[in-house]
Parts: C-alpha cells; sequence; structure tokens
C-alpha cells in the first residue's frame, strides 16, 4: 500500500498545481477539434492531476474526491456521448459519425467537440481508476 508524502511542500505545491493542469486539460479537450490535442490528451492530463494528488496526498485524498462509484459513471457517461453522436447520425440518416447531416442549430464543430469531450471523460476515468485498483491492489 502507497502512502501519502510526508513532505508538506509536496503536498503543498501539488495541491496549488492540480487546477491549473486540470484548466489545462480541459483547454486541450476544448480546442482539440481546431488544433493539436483533444480528447485522449485531454484525459490524460486530467487524469495526471487527479494521479498527482494520490501521490502527493495517499490514495485517500483521490478517493475522496473521485470516489469509485463516480469513475464508473464517468466512464460510462464519456462512451455514452460518444455513442449517442454516433447514433444520431445513424438517425438522420448518414454514417457513424457524419457530422454533416446534424441539423443547422447544431454545427459541425459542436459534434466534432463533443465526441472529444466523451473520449476525454472516460479516458480521465479509466487512468484515475486503473491508478486506484494498482495502488489499493493487496
Amino acid at each position: 500500500m502507497i502512502h501519502q508524502q510526508d513532505s508538506v511542500i509536496v503536498r503543498t505545491i501539488s495541491r496549488f498545481l492540480v487546477p491549473f493542469i486540470q484548466c489545462f486539460g480541459l483547454y486541450v479537450i476544448m480546442h482539440g477539434h481546431s488544433s493539436p490535442g483533444g480528447g485522449f490528451q485531454g484525459g490524460v492530463i486530467l487524469g495526471a492531476s487527479f494521479i498527482l494528488l494520490g501521490v502527493a496526498g495517499g490514495l485517500g485524498e483521490v478517493k475522496l474526491r473521485f470516489p469509485t462509484k463516480l469513475l464508473m459513471v464517468f466512464v460510462s457517461l464519456g462512451v455514452l456521448i460518444y455513442g449517442g453522436i454516433g447514433f444520431l447520425c445513424l438517425l438522420l440518416g448518414a454514417n457513424f459519425l457524419n457530422y454533416g447531416v446534424l441539423p443547422i442549430s447544431l454545427p459541425r464543430y459542436m459534434g466534432m467537440f463533443g465526441i472529444e469531450l466523451g473520449v476525454g471523460i472516460t479516458v480521465m476515468a479509466v487512468m484515475v481508476s486503473l491508478y486506484e485498483y494498482l495502488v489499493d491492489f493487496d
């Protein structure tokens, strides 16, 4: 079992940096359809921010902020967003994830953003859950 860091400096700096890391991860997800990055990269950054909390403050810190049941909800939600957009395209008579058929009120880039968001949520939740399982492995 991995225990929390004894260093007050490491815990304090990591708590200070985590919100900035998470904002950058959200930025990478939100601009992934028009610039380098995207759902996978942003999801990895978000997941790494929670893992940093775990390394600095212990597994209890991560479980307090991100319980296991909530992780499973996020994994499912990301897949549901991804599949839902693809299914909507099928219902509108096009191929799976063909954003060109989305209604005028929902521009093509919104479909791409939804896909990036679904991938990012799933990647983040899977990374954090793998970390929890590996650290809590007895």
